[in-house]
């Protein structure tokens, strides 16, 4: 049994497909979204029944942040996989509304983590994010933490369950990314904006993203970081003109004044990064699998990690988000938002 978090969501619909494809006999689709669970399972449904799959699909309504939920859901349908792609990801929005980032990113992976631990599942695999090395965002710190935790309970002897983090940039044609909004911008008319001239991004297809997530799984030993291999990163400006250039269309600009569409620099968005990096230490090593690279990175104390988490709980109370940063500051993850 296999259940994946954030099921309707660009990461968890693919690794929800790439499971059924995999032969898995019963999977959970985890979701808090009711049209976004609605389109996934009726989209895997009418997959299952015109291949003929032998699935079983089991649609669940709910938020990762309930623990106990979670723990009888894992418990009454005996999970041994847990992909966990729950998360809110938009940095500028989780930038503006970092207590509903920290409350879903942080204490979901914990309430899903522990929850999993309960029903004695296998495995747990934390999908995580470049922004969440040296982070300057709210977003990337909240997946720094949910790194933290499934470290630290990687190391529990008490407890039997695979915790492992899979680490990658950004994904082609998943929400909010950037070239269904430069295609949409080209349709148009323009003009396309592009946040800086020199900002660059890792990217890869959400198809091998969620095939190489599914077998870095599989080769997990416990409290590993995988890094996916995204080779070399593209600038956004140079993306910009490929895609204008594709669409039969020519770059309106000082030396093309009669050109069709033109690109036009916003500047970098609070939280934002010119570049990301998949590594803290700059150290990994090679795996059984060309394009998946491991890591055993440097993780704060079980005891300094309680310590935050109650922090986090605290300053969320007053609601004070100044104060909530200068804590995340102090925490040890790396978080400066000044490097942005």
């Amino acid at each position: 049994m296999v259940c994946v978090t954030g099921a309707g969501g660009s990461i968890g619909s693919e690794l929800s497909r790439k499971s059924i494809e995999n032969g898995v006999k019963n999977l959970i689709l985890f979701e808090q979204s009711e049209f976004a669970l609605y389109a996934i399972e009726r989209e895997l449904s009418i997959k299952i029944s015109n291949l003929g799959l032998n699935c079983k699909l089991t649609p669940v309504l709910g938020s990762v942040t309930n623990e106990e939920f979670l723990t009888k859901i894992f418990i009454d349908y005996e999970v041994e996989t847990v992909y966990h792609a729950a998360a809110y990801k938009h940095v500028p929005l989780v930038e503006a509304n970092g207590f509903a980032g920290l409350m879903n990113n942080v204490f979901g992976t914990q309430s899903a983590a522990l929850a999993a631990i309960k029903a004695k599942a296998e495995r747990f695999i934390l999908i995580s994010t470049d922004k969440a090395v040296r982070p300057t965002n709210i977003m990337g710190a909240t997946k720094r933490i949910a790194e933290q935790i499934l470290q630290n309970l990687a190391e529990d002897e008490g407890q039997k369950t695979i915790f492992s983090i899979v680490r990658f940039g950004n994904v082609l044609g998943s929400s909010g990314s950037v070239v269904p909004l430069f295609e949409s911008q080209i349709k148009q008319g323009g003009p396309v904006t592009v946040t800086h001239p020199d900002v660059t991004r890792f990217f890869m297809s959400i198809s091998e993203a969620a095939s190489l997530v599914i077998q870095a799984g599989s080769i997990a030993k416990g409290g590993e970081v995988f890094l996916l291999d995204m080779g070399q990163p593209v600038r956004i400006s140079k993306l910009a003109e490929l895609m204008i250039h594709l669409s039969g269309n020519e770059i309106k600009s000082t030396s093309n004044p009669e050109g069709d569409i033109e690109i036009t620099y916003v500047g970098l968005r609070p939280g934002e990064k010119l570049f990301e990096e998949l590594l803290i230490d700059a150290k990994s090593y090679n795996t059984v699998h060309p394009k998946i690279l491991a890591a055993n990175e440097e993780k704060i104390s079980s005891g300094e990690l309680k310590q935050l988490l109650d922090e986090i709980i605290l300053v969320s109370q007053e609601g004070d988000l100044k104060q909530m940063q200068q804590l995340l500051r102090r925490a040890g993850i790396g978080y400066n938002p000044a490097q942005c």
